[in-house]
């Protein structure tokens, strides 16, 4: 198997759509992600000291400087029990001006701060921020309560962010993260649409850290069910053995797509139904948020800042109603392959207490879709 496995390098194809150059969120041009990965310390849970398997990953929305080009933009949840900072100014003015950050639940405060410091060293005065940052809970692996995401690590991915390849499973804000019982993580993928006006490009990037392993579905093959603990072990916690599907799932939906605020809501809701594609079902204690934006306004759009807000209107021209089917079969097509990414993508990890999760195997996988006759060798 290749090092770098994703669904297309194993000939598992899902849709009809064609994927951009890296089938990742930074096909759309502008888009930038940067990952910091902590991982170090093995035994015994001790409250701030470890083990740690965590980090932080920054997704800048488009090639200029995030806080200063604000981008339409909207939000969605499937099921609320989950963070996402700063969303209830996006509701309301439908603008995104920020980079997004995602980590663990206990650094989502020293992430939302450090992208605010890093906005006044920018603007070089004091600016009117209110960051986006999202989490998924990794406390099965890593000590989420030790708090070890530093502003340093914030920094790094902040300014190692690049377009091209996008890492994927045990990196940045998905190290410590478990989806359907496999090891998850970050996981990306890219949909190219065509429209009267030329291509565009839908991407995604999800930190996966959701389901239970025997709900897990691919290509309409029951795979958790095939794959269950008596193929590759289910992960056992100490405290709480057997208990499982009380995770969260990011998903962050990027564009070039000329798409209002209420256009990226409407897409941002459909990448939830590649959510329940896959098995999860925005569980009582599951986090399941999304945020979609267009990056076809940037520059044109004022700033959201008070002390910008100087013009009296601005025009930007938006995608017809009438078009935008292709964009929310893109979308996904695109989330149901991102979350398969991450798990393909993930390697087997052992963290705190010795608790073990296992990687969805390669091999394993394409038997059982070859079985149903879905995969490359059916």
């Amino acid at each position: 198997m290749p090092d770098r496995r994703r669904t297309h390098q194993l000939q598992i194809v899902i849709g009809d759509g064609r994927t951009g150059p890296h089938n990742a969120i930074t096909d759309v041009p502008g888009v930038r992600v940067g990952h910091t990965t902590l991982c170090h310390g093995d035994g015994p849970l001790v409250r701030g000291r470890g083990p740690v398997r965590t980090g932080v990953t920054i997704v800048h929305p488009q090639a200029g400087d995030s806080f200063q080009r604000p981008v339409h933009a909207g939000i969605h949840w499937l099921n609320g029990n989950g963070e996402m900072t700063g969303t209830a100014w996006l509701v309301e003015n439908g603008l995104l001006g920020s980079p997004i950050g995602l980590t663990n639940t206990g650094s989502v405060g020293v992430v939302r701060d450090t992208l605010t410091a890093l906005q006044c060293e920018q603007d070089g005065q004091q600016p009117w921020t209110l960051p986006v940052v999202a989490e998924t809970w990794d406390g099965f692996l890593n000590d989420v309560g030790g708090q070890h995401v530093s502003p340093e690590h914030v920094r790094a991915a902040y300014q190692n962010a690049a377009g091209g390849p996008v890492a994927e499973g045990n990196v940045g804000g998905g190290t410590g993260m478990v989806c359907h019982d496999f090891k998850g993580g970050i996981g990306t993928s890219s949909r190219v649409v065509s429209t009267v006006d030329g291509p565009v490009t839908v991407g995604v990037l999800v930190q996966a850290n959701h389901g239970i392993r025997k709900r897990l579905s691919i290509l309409g093959v029951p795979v958790g069910e095939v794959v269950d603990s008596s193929v590759v072990p289910v992960p056992e916690m100490p405290e709480a053995p057997g208990v499982h599907g009380a995770g969260s799932i990011i998903t962050v939906v990027a564009t070039d797509a000329p798409l209002s605020a209420r256009q990226c809501t409407r897409l941002a809701q459909r990448a939830t139904l590649a959510i329940g594609r896959t098995g999860g079902a925005g569980e009582n204690d599951s986090g399941d948020g999304v945020i979609a934006f267009s990056t076809a306004g940037a520059g044109v759009i004022p700033s959201a800042g008070y002390a910008r807000q100087r013009a009296g209107s601005y025009q930007v021209d938006v995608l017809s109603d009438d078009a935008i089917d292709a964009l929310f079969y893109a979308v996904i097509d695109a989330t149901e392959e991102a979350i398969l990414n991450a798990m393909l993508a993930a390697r087997t990890m052992t963290g705190r207490d010795g608790v073990v999760v296992h990687q969805l195997p390669a091999e394993v996988l394409l038997r059982t879709l070859a079985d149903f006759r879905r995969g490359p060798l059916g």
